[in-house]
């Protein structure tokens, strides 16, 4: 392949964000994940905190908009002015991953990138899951969380970005339908699963 992406959707605390970034260092390519934030904060001259906060949420106006013919993909930005933050941030991160694809070979972890590239041939596409009891130990360590509250800021967590990949796509998120390989990360090392996907794209 002259340019492939690999898109990483990803359970909260399988370590999902943390394998994109080792395989796009072993690959030599580029990592997207906040990255697409200030990306479209610097296109919109939005500040960048206020799109953090509505990253991966789904707004509810997007698709009336769309039905009344008030925004194209296609076509520019009409009425954004009009639309929520995060139908916007949406709006300007699709077509971001869209430029993207066309010029280089990256890992992009999240924003539907998978729906947003469906018709790319090089697309290869991953979704990262684990069981509970391995989530909780990974949020603790990781990402500082209370012990106590891990499961319930997990469980809301991943609530969050299903909405968001339904609303958008219209697809049911961690289906293994939508993607090529789903992996297990309580079963593997962060590196193993690394080679595992680099495997995958030998052989595809």
């Amino acid at each position: 392949m002259d340019k492939y992406i690999i898109t990483i959707g990803r359970q909260f605390g399988s370590g999902g964000r943390a394998i994109g970034e080792k395989l796009a260092k072993k690959l030599g390519i580029s990592f997207y994940d906040k990255e697409l934030i200030s990306l479209a904060a610097k296109e919109s001259g939005i500040d960048p905190e206020i799109f953090d906060n509505v990253d991966e949420k789904a707004a509810n106006s997007l698709l009336y908009s769309l039905s009344m013919g008030l925004y194209s993909f296609g076509s520019g930005f009409s009425a954004m002015g009009d639309l929520p933050v995060n139908d916007r941030l949406y709006i300007l991160q699709h077509k971001i991953i869209k430029e993207i694809a066309e010029k280089e070979s990256c890992v992009i972890v999240g924003r539907c990138a998978d729906y947003v590239l469906r018709d790319n041939p090089n697309c290869v596409n991953v979704f990262i899951y684990a069981n509970m009891e391995f989530r909780k130990r990974e949020a603790v360590k990781k990402h500082g969380i209370d012990e106590e509250r891990a499961e319930h800021i997990i469980t809301k967590t991943d609530k969050s970005r299903a909405n968001y990949y339904s609303f958008y796509s219209g697809q049911k998120w961690g289906m293994a339908e939508n993607y090529d390989l789903c992996i297990n990360s309580a079963k593997l090392s962060e590196d193993s699963i690394v080679d595992l996907i680099i495997e995958y794209m030998k052989e595809r």
